[in-house]
């Protein structure tokens, strides 16, 4: 039987109460990025967070979008251990993409669902201080070398003043994953890790991830079989089990160190799915898997 308009309305009454006034941040990539009708319900759904008296943050990447934009201009992408080897030239290619493309894409689907967005880099303000990334070692026919990523960075600070200014005068925050070191060279940093960053610096209620999968899953060929709440002791148990693997593992882990760092709940979701973000944070059973001190 199909839920009455007035009964979801009531389901999400209590969350509206309980999130009134706190901040989210909302860590928006894969297939989002690529499919506007599905991003454009995802901004719809974060304009409503503010709407309703929640501060909602934005922090996007943009790896295929940077890497058909390498490939286009005949550069050949590079990655060791999941990050992308960034020299001059590539560096430059993301700060375009990132900064001159997608980020003002998203600020404008703000104001076309009535809301005030800003967009930001980590440069921007100071947000973000970073340090390069050491030499990575990696195994080339059984000998270990180190290899030099380039200007990837590690972030060492996050000035949290310009995020409190513009979000307490009602503005979306859309922040790209470009930052600076200590003398304003730019550095490339990974998206998912600057989320959990800036939800730790602001003590978040929430962090929300945005995955192409539904979250945790007891078997990966059965999405009837997710996990819809993890405690930090049993993301540790489910990656020795196997059950967490792969690209997930390196998501629970900076899901777990968020909440470690003082972020309430993280929430890890199908972009893909419509209105997913609603769903997740207004109604009882949630979409994904939420991660939790216990």
């Amino acid at each position: 039987m199909t839920l009455k308009r007035e009964n979801v309305l009531i389901e999400a009454l209590p969350y509206i109460r309980e999130f009134y006034g706190s901040v989210m941040v909302i860590k928006v990539g894969g297939h989002a990025m690529v499919n506007p009708q599905v991003m454009s319900d995802i901004v719809q759904d974060i304009v409503l967070l503010r709407f309703v008296g929640i501060h909602p943050i934005i922090v996007h990447g943009g790896g295929p979008e940077i890497t058909e934009k390498m490939e286009r201009m005949g550069k050949k992408p590079e990655f060791v251990g999941g990050l992308r080897i960034t020299d001059d030239e590539t560096l430059e290619i993301a700060r375009m993409v990132l900064v001159g493309n997608i980020n003002t894409e998203i600020v404008s689907l703000i104001g076309r669902h009535g809301g005030k967005g800003i967009g930001l880099s980590g440069k921007d303000g100071k947000m973000i201080i970073a340090k390069k990334k050491p030499f990575q070692k990696v195994m080339i026919e059984n000998v270990e070398h180190e290899v030099d990523l380039g200007w990837v960075g590690d972030t060492e600070v996050i000035n949290t003043e310009i995020l409190n200014i513009v979000t307490r005068e009602g503005y979306i925050p859309v922040i790209s994953p470009i930052a600076m070191d200590v003398n304003g060279k730019a550095l490339n940093l990974n998206a998912d890790t600057i989320a959990g960053d800036i939800a730790a610096a602001l003590r978040a209620k929430k962090l929300i991830l945005m995955t192409d999968v539904p979250g945790v899953l007891k078997d990966r060929s059965d999405k009837s079989s997710r996990i819809s709440r993890v405690t930090l002791d049993g993301v540790d148990q489910l990656i020795r089990e196997g059950v967490i693997s792969g690209g997930m593992i390196p998501k629970m882990k900076g899901a777990a160190t968020a909440v470690e760092s003082g972020v309430e709940n993280v929430h890890i979701i199908d972009g893909s799915v419509s209105h997913s973000v609603l769903l997740e944070l207004f109604t009882d059973s949630g979409i994904g898997t939420m991660v939790c001190k216990d």
